[in-house]
């Protein structure tokens, strides 16, 4: 099973304390996700794929909003929906697409948020309210970046698919997109608009940004290795 595999590739990668072995662990990690989901024959076999709704739990106080921009830059590289609410127990967020996706969506939402965190422990200010602020900011910037990182390596992966077997996964990928978008519809009902977060500090974003740079998330890196975060 795909996210078996996966898993344990990650976690092989966080357990070495030798860089070489971890980048290739995650690269094998980013290539079984990619092949999986970008293969011309397993889109076409996977035209039954079964629909579901995720809950991901995003906790509660200042990085909320945070948190869910990180998790709505996966969830867009997979092609599937995401609105959120408020519980009892704190915010949730209900993630619609095919059920192979939500199962990588997840696992990639747990490790760059695993990531990220760890980075944002290390950050201090001279006060509390500064320290969480500047720390919010931290994770806009991670997420804004990683969005951006995404897409890219979507990009990448569908030219070289498309370069390996001559023809494109395109149509396939958009027929999928669109009945996610039915299924979210039906799935969601009216959805209200949320109003628009509050403001970030300019430098906790941009070392937000940074320590997004430095992540695995299955890019080409310079040295021509290419990685999966552990998580």
């Amino acid at each position: 099973m795909l996210l078996v595999r996966v898993r344990k590739l990650l976690e092989k990668s966080r357990s070495t304390e030798n860089v070489h072995e971890a980048d290739a662990f995650a690269a094998k990690a980013a290539d079984l996700i990619a092949r999986h989901r970008l293969d011309p024959d397993r889109l076409a076999a996977r035209s039954s794929d079964e629909l579901g709704v995720r809950e991901i739990g995003l906790g509660r106080g200042a990085y909320v909003r945070a948190r869910l921009a990180l998790l709505s830059a996966v969830v867009s590289a997979h092609d599937a929906q995401v609105v959120f609410g408020a519980t009892p127990t704190g915010t949730i967020a209900y993630v619609a697409g095919f059920e192979g996706d939500l199962d990588v969506i997840e696992l990639m939402y747990s490790s760059l948020h695993a990531q990220a965190s760890s980075r944002m422990a290390a950050e201090r200010r001279g006060t509390a309210a500064a320290t969480q602020r500047y720390r919010r900011s931290f994770l806009f910037g991670y997420a804004d970046r990683i969005s951006v990182m995404l897409a890219e390596s979507r990009r990448v992966a569908e030219t070289a698919a498309s370069e390996a077997t001559g023809s494109s996964s395109t149509p396939a990928l958009v027929e999928r997109q669109r009945r996610v978008e039915q299924f979210a519809a039906e799935s969601f009902g009216r959805v209200r608009r949320a109003r628009a977060p509050g403001g970030a500090l300019e430098s906790g974003w941009r070392a937000g940004a940074a320590a997004a740079e430095r992540v695995d998330v299955g890019r080409t890196r310079l040295a021509g290795r290419r990685a999966l975060g552990p998580g």
